[in-house]
Parts: C-alpha cells; sequence; structure tokens
C-alpha cells in the first residue's frame, strides 16, 4: 500500500490531536491526599532572585509520595508561584501542577 501525501498529513493531524487530547487527560485519584508533610522554607535562598517554591504530594499511581519544596528563579519578574494541589472532582481528587501567574 502506497502512502500518499494527503494520507501521510491525515495521520499527522490526527496523532498530533490524540497527543494533546491524552495530555489534557485528567487522573481522578480516589484516595484523598494526606496533609503537608512540611510548609517550612529550607535553609536561606542561595541568591536574591530565589522564590521558595512549597513542597507537595505527588501520586505515583499506588500511593502519595512526598516532593520536597526548592528554590528558584522566576521566570520574569512581577509573577507569582502558585503552588500545585489536589482539586476535588467527582469521584476523587486531580492535580493541579504549580505554575507562574
Amino acid at each position: 500500500m502506497r502512502i500518499t501525501p494527503k494520507l501521510r498529513l491525515l495521520l499527522l493531524v490526527v496523532s498530533l490531536g490524540m497527543a494533546t487530547w491524552v495530555q489534557a487527560a485528567e487522573v481522578i485519584v480516589r484516595v484523598a491526599p494526606p496533609p503537608p508533610v512540611s510548609t517550612a522554607i529550607i535553609g536561606v535562598a542561595p541568591g536574591p532572585r530565589y522564590v521558595w517554591t512549597p513542597g507537595y504530594h505527588r501520586w505515583n499511581g499506588h500511593r502519595y509520595v512526598w516532593v520536597a519544596g526548592r528554590w528558584i528563579i522566576p521566570p520574569r519578574r512581577g509573577v507569582v508561584w502558585v503552588p500545585p494541589h489536589w482539586a476535588p472532582r467527582p469521584g476523587g481528587y486531580v492535580f493541579v501542577p504549580g505554575h507562574w501567574r
């Protein structure tokens, strides 16, 4: 079977659409996340532009695992770190990644 340029383009578009759809799918965890292990800021900022990002619980497919906080440099001035969190949904919880706002 010969793959024509039109068919090749169609396959590319479909595969890109599927990749986007898979990334957008929410994973619902039925077990409520535990409280934070620690909300303390660890140490002193390594430099004047660094911001502390607190730790959070990550779901590894079987249980929650604590990810420690860390110091990071914001991508630009004037942004604020919105920490990752678990949002309630029907049937469980979904992870909302941390992001700059």
